[in-house]
């Protein structure tokens, strides 16, 4: 199902290649196309990391001036920089602040919003996007001109990263795009959005389609179904580095440890520990749109349900044949352990309207990692 163009979305890949070659988006090194995305772009880490003593937010000043210092001893914020270029080790635990390669001029109709990538949220390595005095992080204002700056914490895995890599990505947004529960509700009586996880998927009932300023989908515990399944991963708590450039190198089971299925269908999280997990549905997301998974209330419970969570058009969606794909989870409890059940509501999909179909979409042509996903690691593991 395709939609007319709008004066208001999210800007599409051919928009992203226009502002490239406007220079609204620029970069000393030249922006590669395998850096676009159907509706965002995605960032590259530059030459240097500064290892801080805590986050912060440049709201009184321009991060420059926090970090051009000539004896870092005498700083408030800064331990220590690194050099990119040949690679570096970032340690689990630690703030890290990487100046990225691009920088922004942006119009003054247009504001733009960060998130992790998909792999990165499933190494469990938190990122933000830190501009000049600015008050909040990943959401840049409309008109910003100027840097940018990624903060940077691995959480369970030690990384080595180098120049150029990609942690996350950024898209750019005209007005508000966020489309309302009833539209919601009719575009999935016409195109379905959610489909319940069996063999052949079925698109779900309208009765069972629950929204409230989102789209509300559960967790699974069941897997294939089977006594001996796997249902999730956690993450062990002494490990090696991860080597963001191997690819399909890592056996998973010397960082993970595999979750069977309880007899009773549910999971205990601890507090602090970092899962994976899947969702009871298959999400479609048609190409005239995009979606992203946001934070849940604290009133269902105390607890991270993902790190990364942007959606590309197209995703579970193809050529409009697909029949969904799974969520993928990256969960971590706090404070207090959190017993969960299969089925159980757990997390809010808000879809947004694209300003039109972009020119590319999720899936194989650009090589896209997670379309056919079930429960699936980050792409540094074996199959």
């Amino acid at each position: 199902m395709t939609r007319a163009a709008s004066s208001k979305g999210i800007l599409p890949y051919q928009h992203i290649t226009q502002l490239i070659a406007r220079r609204s988006i620029t970069s000393e090194h030249p922006i590669e196309d395998r850096q676009i995305q159907p509706a965002s772009l995605d960032l590259r880490l530059g030459k240097k990391a500064y290892r801080l003593i805590s986050s912060f937010l440049p709201e009184l000043s321009a991060i420059s001036s926090r970090l051009n210092v000539l004896d870092f001893y005498q700083s408030d914020l800064v331990m220590y920089e690194m050099d990119l270029t040949q690679g570096a080790i970032l340690e689990k635990g630690h703030v890290y602040l990487v100046p990225l390669l691009e920088q922004l001029d942006l119009p003054a109709t247009l504001r733009a919003r960060a998130n992790p990538k998909s792999t990165t949220g499933r190494l469990d390595v938190f990122t933000r996007v830190v501009t000049d005095l600015n008050a909040g992080f990943d959401e840049i204002r409309a008109g910003y001109r100027g840097p940018l700056y990624l903060e940077v914490v691995p959480r369970s895995f030690a990384i080595k990263v180098r120049t150029g890599d990609s942690l996350n990505q950024i898209r750019f947004v005209r007005g508000d795009a966020t489309v309302s529960d009833s539209a919601l509700q009719k575009l999935h009586g016409t195109d379905p959005l959610l489909f319940h996880n069996a063999s052949p998927p079925k698109a779900l009932p309208q009765k069972e389609f629950r929204t409230d300023r989102g789209l509300f989908l559960r967790i699974d515990l069941t897997g294939s179904a089977r006594e001996d399944a796997v249902i999730g991963y956690r993450a062990k708590k002494n490990s090696h580095v991860i080597d963001l450039a191997k690819i399909g190198h890592y056996a998973a089971l010397d960082f993970w440890e595999p979750l069977k299925r309880h007899r009773q269908d549910s999971l205990l999280l601890e507090p602090e520990e970092f899962y994976i997990l899947a969702s009871k549905e298959r999400i479609r997301v048609p190409p005239g749109y995009a979606a992203e998974m946001v934070a849940y209330e604290a009133a269902c419970g105390e607890l991270r349900t993902h790190y990364a969570g942007f959606f590309d058009p197209g995703f579970g969606y193809g050529d409009g044949k697909m029949r969904g794909t799974q969520v993928v989870l990256e969960v971590r409890p706090h404070d207090v352990p959190f017993l969960i059940h299969d089925g159980q509501t757990f997390f809010k999909v808000v879809y947004d309207r694209m300003l039109t179909v972009p020119t590319q979409v999720y899936g194989t042509a650009l090589g896209s990692s997670y379309q056919r996903q079930a429960l699936t690691l980050s792409k540094h593991f074996k199959a």
